[in-house]
């Protein structure tokens, strides 16, 4: 097999499980083993029952004490049994697995592993994983990978399909030398991804992902040199110079602008009438008001004759851009249209019509914008929102749609100065450090399990007062039994907590865009009063109606992703109010969340966060929809984000000397086989 087959030349994978996989972006061997695992499953040795702690996964051994009886709960078939071990008694439940009442019998012994709730005064392990002693005894202290999947498609098919392509990661580029590796201390790729799948342990795994961090850090700067490079180059086909006219707009505002604000107009004004073409970063904390930056230079460039592009990371944000810039244009005399996925095909044609006619001056959209048929008839600036949701590749061809465009960027992502200049290098940065006036910094708690009613009384107030609520947790389901809250069984459990006059819904990255568009929205009309969802609500939603962050298992989550969630409150000029439910009482876990508790600085935070982490610290969850690295973070990877760094600016672009190199050998190749 090669890199570049088709997965269904794995023995065992049909037509079925290749639309499966297709599912997931997954057509190759090569895509196959790129997807990484998103968490790893431990199998410890079982504990008794008297010893479980409520919320942690464990195991237990012990005998099924009674019969397994079925019956219908709602919408769904509920299995149960107890088992005890001399120590005491557990219950045990499946959903819609009614075929287990013929594969377990009272008085049969098995090792049980799961997360254990307390529900009804009594313990109870939901959808546990059984197995007999002697096969659990050869899973000890292994660890099995845990992928994201689709309705159809099992972790273990994933896993099998893997395992018949270990042969095939031998054929994996490595542009280190071995002198290299060993002088930096990093593992062979083919080694790491293999290691990736199927860590033989933990001190293994970390060093695989250390070295698939690096080569995305490293691979991500040279990139960025040749953007840099290209873009040095480029002389200023669009000069704009409407200072005074951007000083009236802003006078019509119906706020002041705070000095960061200020100060970041006059960044881009001047490069925009500088000779050179402007690539600059705006990075302000969430809710510092970027965005009224970015009105301000499109006006200019309207104002000025050119087109000017925004884009944003999701439709309801992009929608809610639109909403705020289209009046305020209009009375200038501005067109302004919006572009989505979701506009109707008929309105796509017609605007890709009026751009390449000029008719309008300003367009707002998602990715749609950089899609191959939007042309432009003389696109001046380009504004992404969110930059971190976009990669090299889509800013490129973002800045390609124009005769060499002006590029304005906007983070709220907190990243300290030091690792910032790396992930930056291309731009030229400013900084909008206050925040506008009228917002009430929001009140932070971290607490225990044990504030949890407490907390869900308070959401129902605040709802009853009129405002709304989110509440975060961490993944989707529990089919991989992992110790985490989960969106949809949490999501009726709090309907019923906070009763049926309180509106609850749920949204998560398995939905549909079309669905997720449809939730966001009608949280917008206060049609929802509180939104269960996962990470995918990081960016996206601007709502001054919400008062309420809650986060389940907030000691999962780096302390950047927990402020940018957190940014989602605190928006308009009522008092917001952050809960930080940590599930587990160490020092260590306490002492990070108290870093948000007593700051709503993200610059701040995010120094604190990687002080506190350190170099070694390799765990957490991924952000949501971060499509720069499939494994690196700038935060648990930090060493390895600055030692690509020094390795490039020592021996330059190892990546084309590897592909020049492996050219040359083909060729020599070829020369010396003998002709025929």
């Amino acid at each position: 097999m090669k890199l570049n087959n088709n997965i269904i030349e794995i023995k065992g994978i049909g037509e079925k499980t290749t639309a499966l996989f297709a599912k997931l972006n997954i057509y190759t061997i090569n895509d196959l083993i790129h997807t990484m695992p998103r968490n790893y499953l431990s199998y410890n040795a079982p504990i008794d029952i008297c010893d479980i702690e409520i919320e942690q996964r464990c195991a237990i051994f012990g005998t099924i004490s009674s019969y397994i009886e079925t019956k219908n709960v709602r919408n769904f078939k509920l299995t149960t049994c107890s088992v005890k071990d001399g120590t005491g008694t557990i219950r045990l439940n499946w959903f819609n697995s009614p075929y287990l009442k013929n594969v377990f019998h009272k008085g049969e012994r098995y090792i049980f592993v799961g997360t254990v709730k307390y529900k009804n005064n009594m313990m109870v392990m939901d959808m546990p994983e059984y197995y007999r002693q002697d096969v659990y005894q050869n899973m000890l202290k292994e660890m099995q990978p845990v992928y994201s999947l689709t309705e159809g498609l099992s972790n273990k098919v994933f896993q099998k399909s893997i395992i018949k392509c270990m042969d095939v990661f031998n054929q994996l580029d490595d542009f280190l030398t071995e002198d290299l590796r060993q002088k930096y201390n990093l593992m062979p790729v083919c080694e790491a991804f293999k290691n990736i799948h199927f860590p033989s342990d933990e001190e293994t795994l970390k060093e695989a992902i250390k070295r698939i961090a690096f080569d995305e850090f490293y691979k991500f700067i040279v990139d960025m040199d040749d953007f840099k490079n290209d873009n040095n180059k480029l002389e200023n086909n669009h000069r704009i110079t409407q200072g005074k006219n951007v000083m009236n707009f802003i006078d019509e505002l119906p706020f002041k602008l705070t000095k960061g604000q200020s100060e970041a107009i006059e960044d881009v004004l001047a490069d925009m009438g500088s000779e050179g073409v402007m690539n600059r970063l705006i990075q302000g904390d969430v809710g510092s008001g970027k965005t009224v930056v970015a009105e301000a230079c499109l006006f200019a460039c309207a104002m000025e004759g050119y087109q000017g592009a925004l884009m944003a990371p999701t439709e309801v944000l992009a929608k809610q851009h639109f909403a705020e810039i289209e009046p305020l244009f209009n009375k200038y005399g501005i067109k302004t249209a919006c572009l989505v996925g979701s506009t109707s095909l008929k309105e796509k044609r017609h605007i890709y019509e009026m751009l390449k006619n000029k008719e309008i001056d300003v367009i707002v959209g998602t990715h749609a914008i950089i899609e191959d048929k939007v042309v432009f008839n003389d696109l001046g600036l380009v504004v992404t929102d969110e930059q971190h949701r976009f990669g090299v590749n889509q800013r490129k061809k973002i800045a390609s749609k124009g005769n060499s465009p002006h590029v304005l960027v906007m983070s709220a992502t907190p990243i300290p100065r030091t690792l910032a200049m790396i992930m930056y290098a291309d731009l030229d940065i400013s900084v909008i450090s206050e925040m506008p006036k009228g917002r009430k910094p929001i009140k932070n708690c971290v607490v225990g399990t044990d504030y949890r009613n407490t907390a869900y009384r308070f959401i129902k107030s605040q709802v009853e007062l009129g405002n709304q609520a989110y509440v975060i947790c961490p993944m989707v389901d529990e089919s991989d039994t992992m110790d985490l809250s989960n969106v949809v069984e949490y999501t009726d459990m709090l309907q019923s907590a906070l009763g049926n006059e309180v509106k609850v819904s749920m949204l998560h990255g398995q939905m549909k865009a079309s669905e997720k568009n449809e939730i966001m929205e009608k949280y917008l009309r206060k049609e929802i009063d509180v939104l269960v969802s996962t990470t995918v609500i990081e960016v996206g939603i601007n709502n001054p109606n919400s008062t309420v962050m809650m986060v389940e298992n907030a000691e999962r989550f780096g302390l950047a992703t927990l402020h940018q969630l957190r940014g989602r409150v605190g928006r308009g000029s009522k008092q917001s109010y952050c809960i930080f439910i940590c599930t587990k009482r160490n020092s260590d876990s306490l002492e990070r969340l108290k870093v948000l508790e007593n700051s709503n600085d993200g610059f701040y935070i995010a120094s604190e966060d990687l002080k506190l982490r350190g170099p070694g610290d390799f765990w957490g969850i991924r952000q949501s929809g971060d499509v720069l690295f499939r494994i690196a973070d700038i935060y648990n990877h930090a060493d390895m984000l600055r030692l690509a760094q020094d390795i490039y600016q020592k021996y330059g672009n190892l990546i084309s000397d590897y592909e020049e190199y492996n050219k040359i050998n083909k060729n020599i190749d070829l020369l010396s086989k003998p002709v025929l």
